[in-house]
């Protein structure tokens, strides 16, 4: 498994083909992505209200197959650092959080 570590951020999640893109190069291993189910959450939330064609069981397969194919893709214990981060956008603490848990070589807030 690759060292160099990134986490994918819910804005790079957002547009399908972007998504599709990154899916691909997480499985060559050229890096490991990572990403958070809070992340998933902001993703799917923002493409469900404005993407009145999609479904949240759609949307749920499409995370399901994330994290069944991309090896070790969840970062977990990052919530508790979130409280101590003030960002201008405080969804992006979620992000910056499992960057500071993962010690990740890139985050794309």
């Amino acid at each position: 498994m690759a060292s160099f570590i990134v986490i994918y951020d819910s804005c790079v999640l957002y547009p399908a083909p972007l998504r599709d893109l990154l899916m691909r190069f997480a499985l060559t291993d050229l890096y490991q992505a990572k990403w958070t189910k809070d992340i998933h959450c902001e993703w799917m939330r923002s493409l469900l209200k404005n993407r009145s064609d999609l479904t949240e069981e759609r949307l749920e397969m499409t995370r399901t197959k994330m994290d069944l194919h991309v090896k070790d893709c969840l970062v977990f214990d990052y919530e508790e650092l979130i409280g101590n981060l003030k960002l201008p956008d405080p969804d992006d603490r979620q992000v910056l959080s499992s960057h500071q848990c993962k010690r990740t070589n890139y985050c794309d807030p």
